[in-house]
C-alpha cells in the first residue's frame, strides 16, 4: 500500500487526520466549520486536511446540508471503499468471519466454519489461509485489507500478543504469527471484549458510556466498558466473572479451583445439570438420546429449550437464576447504565433472562439497580467477529 499518514503517527497533520477520521465515525459525516470548531483549528487548515483525506481516498464529499438560513455547507464522510476489515471469532471446533468495510459496516458474516483448533502454529496458519480464501471468494482482494481482528476465549493480553489459552511459544506471542500470515496490522482480543466492543458500537449514540457484557457460552466472561473505553485492567486479563469464587458447590471449574461463578451460570453448567436429571430418568424429549448416546450436546439442550422442554427451561432458569446473583454483585461495584446478555445460551430468551432480573432485583442494591438496563444482545452469534472489525479499524486508525 503507498505510504500514508497511517505510516506517519508522530507528526501534527497525521494525528490531526485521525481525530477528523474519529469525528466521522462518532457523527457519521461532518462540515468542514463543524470539523474547524471541534478541533479548535482554522478553516483554511481543515479544508486542506480534508482535501488530502479524500486524495488519498478515506473521505468523500456527502453533498450539501439544509440549514435554517444562508449557504448550505458541504458535509464529509468516510468513504465505505476506502479499505476492508476482517473480524476473525475463533471458538474451539469452529469460527466466524465479518467483513466491514470502511464506514464500519459489516459486508458478510460467514458463521461456522470448520475447524479443529490446536495450540500450534500449524494449526494457525490454517485457520488463515482458510480466512483469507474466505475473504477472496467474497469479491475482495487481499490488498485492500487494512487490518484483521481475532477474537478467542480465554486469557488474552492485546497490548503484549499473546494467548494464555492458546499459548504457542515464549519467542512468538499469537500476534506476531498471525501478522506474519496475514500480511496486515492484526489486533488479538478476548471474545468477551469484542463481542462489548461490537454491541458499544452497535448501539451508536444510544449506547450507554458503562456498559457490561456478559457472554454466556460453554464458559462465562464478561466485557468491560468504562466511559466508553474497554478496561483491560493491569495484565490485560480483565473480565473473568466465570472464575469469581461465588458458590459453595464443590464443584471443581476447568481451571482447577473449586465454587467458580461459572460452575453454576454457563453452558457446561447447563450440561451438566441436564445430565445428571436424565441420568435419574426424569422426563424429557432429551431422554431417549441420552439413553442412546450415553450423553448430549449443549446445542441438542438449547433446541429443547427453544422447543418447550419443560426439563430443558426448568435448568437454563437454574442458570439464569444463578448468573442474576453474580450480575447483581457487578451491578454493585460498577453500577453499569447497561448490562448486555450475549453468547449462545441467549437462544433461552426469557426463560434465561427473566430469571436473571428476578435475582437481579432480589439481591443488588435498589438504587443501583433501578439506573440500569438488562436485555440481550442484538448482534448475537456476530458480536465478537463485529466487534473485531471494528477494534481493527480503530487500531489500523491510531484511535485506540
Amino acid at each position: 500500500m503507498t505510504p500514508t499518514f497511517l505510516n506517519d503517527p508522530g507528526s501534527k497533520n497525521a494525528a490531526l487526520k485521525r481525530e477528523i477520521l474519529r469525528l466521522c465515525i462518532i457523527h457519521n459525516n461532518y462540515s468542514i466549520a463543524d470539523f474547524s470548531r471541534a478541533l479548535g483549528i482554522s478553516v483554511p487548515t481543515i479544508t486542506k486536511l480534508i482535501g488530502e483525506l479524500m486524495e488519498e481516498n478515506f473521505l468523500q464529499d456527502e453533498g450539501k446540508v439544509g440549514t435554517s438560513g444562508g449557504r448550505r455547507p458541504s458535509v464529509y464522510g468516510l468513504n465505505p471503499e476506502a479499505g476492508y476489515f476482517v473480524g476473525v471469532d475463533i471458538a474451539r471446533h469452529h469460527f466466524h468471519i465479518a467483513i466491514s468495510d470502511f464506514k464500519g459496516d459489516v459486508i458478510k458474516f460467514i458463521q461456522d466454519i470448520e475447524f479443529v483448533l490446536e495450540a500450534n502454529e500449524v494449526s494457525f496458519r490454517a485457520i488463515c489461509r482458510m480466512v483469507k480464501d474466505e475473504v477472496t471468494k467474497c469479491g475482495i482482494p487481499w490488498i485492500k485489507v487494512l487490518g484483521v481482528g481475532v477474537s478467542l476465549s480465554g486469557r488474552v493480553n492485546p497490548e503484549k500478543g499473546y494467548s494464555l489459552t492458546y499459548f504457542v511459544s515464549d519467542d512468538i506471542p499469537l500476534k506476531s504469527a498471525f501478522q506474519k500470515e496475514f500480511n496486515v496490522q492484526v489486533n488479538i482480543e478476548n471474545d468477551s471484549r469484542a463481542m462489548a466492543y461490537g454491541e458499544f458500537m452497535e448501539l451508536g449514540k444510544k449506547a450507554d458510556p458503562n456498559l457490561i457484557f456478559i457472554n454466556i457460552s460453554w464458559g462465562l466472561g464478561m466485557g468491560i466498558i468504562t466511559d466508553g473505553k474497554l478496561y483491560y485492567g493491569k495484565s490485560g486479563y480483565s473480565g473473568e466473572l466465570g472464575h469469581f469464587p461465588a458458590l459453595n458447590n464443590d464443584i471443581i471449574c476447568r481451571c482447577g479451583k473449586v465454587g467458580c461463578l461459572e460452575t453454576g451460570a454457563s453452558g457446561s453448567a447447563l450440561h451438566r445439570m441436564m445430565v445428571e436429571k436424565l441420568k435419574q430418568g426424569h422426563s424429557s424429549s432429551l431422554l431417549k438420546i441420552y439413553q442412546q448416546k450415553g450423553d448430549i450436546e449443549l446445542d441438542e439442550i438449547l433446541n429443547a429449550v427453544e422447543e418447550g422442554d419443560v426439563l430443558a427451561i426448568d435448568c437454563i432458569g437454574k442458570v439464569g437464576d444463578t448468573l442474576g446473583r453474580g450480575i447483581a454483585g457487578v451491578l454493585n461495584i460498577f453500577n453499569p447504565g447497561l448490562v448486555v446478555i450475549g453468547g449462545r445460551l441467549i437462544v433461552g430468551k426469557d426463560y434465561l433472562l427473566l430469571p436473571i432480573k428476578t435475582a437481579v432485583n432480589r439481591l443488588s442494591l435498589s438504587k443501583v439497580s433501578s439506573d440500569t438496563s438488562i436485555v440481550l444482545s442484538k448482534l448475537d452469534r456476530k458480536a465478537a467477529s463485529v466487534g473485531d472489525c471494528l477494534l481493527s479499524r480503530d487500531k489500523v486508525l491510531g484511535l485506540l
